[in-house]
């Protein structure tokens, strides 16, 4: 299973790395070791559970019909916790431009989780930001959307302070009521 190289995008305390799709099948044939080793970071025990190792398992799909697309999918958030480096979340773009809840053409949905144990750290605003600043220098896409439950204060509030407003809302088959925001960058 051959991937072409992503490079990382580097923020001041995170490096966003690309999950390929064979980093995917490792971990999902629980050949951690191997994984761990080819993101070059610990990973969390337990990860991914039932609900992340169907997300995971779709990008890897995703991949394998459109290999292209890579980029825009999921990376995983590492950050050098004292001597070594440790996988504390994953973010991504649900795909390239246009492939977002709403539907509008030239916007990016913006999606991220950091492990409960990463919390509170500023971590979810770090690679949000992270993330958008690639799109924008490297891809000229100035238009983002993301989506958070109501009761995900955490995450509403990461939104609010990267400048999101909220637009209105939507259902997810999957969680549920969703509140929607975008954000233009000028």
């Amino acid at each position: 299973m051959s991937d072409r190289v992503v490079p990382a995008i580097c923020s001041s305390r995170l490096d966003l790395v690309s999950m390929s799709r064979e980093f995917i099948a490792l971990l999902l044939d629980d050949r951690r070791d191997e994984a761990r080793r080819l993101i070059g970071a610990e990973i969390p025990t337990g990860w991914p559970d039932d609900h992340d190792a169907r997300f995971v398992r779709m990008r890897a799909e995703e991949m394998e019909r459109r290999p292209e697309i890579r980029e825009w999918l999921i990376r995983a958030a590492i950050s050098q916790e004292g001597e070594e480096r440790v996988m504390v979340g994953h973010v991504g773009f649900h795909g390239p431009p246009g492939r977002n809840g709403p539907g509008k053409p030239d916007a990016l949905e913006v999606g991220y989780t950091i492990f409960a144990p990463f919390r509170g750290r500023g971590y979810a605003t770090e690679v949000a930001e992270a993330l958008m600043d690639w799109a924008l220098q490297e891809r000229g896409v100035r238009y983002f959307i993301a989506s958070a439950a109501p009761q995900n204060k955490a995450s509403v509030a990461v939104l609010r302070k990267l400048g999101f407003k909220q637009t209105g809302e939507q259902w997810d088959d999957e969680d549920g009521l969703e509140l929607v925001f975008e954000l233009t960058i000028d």
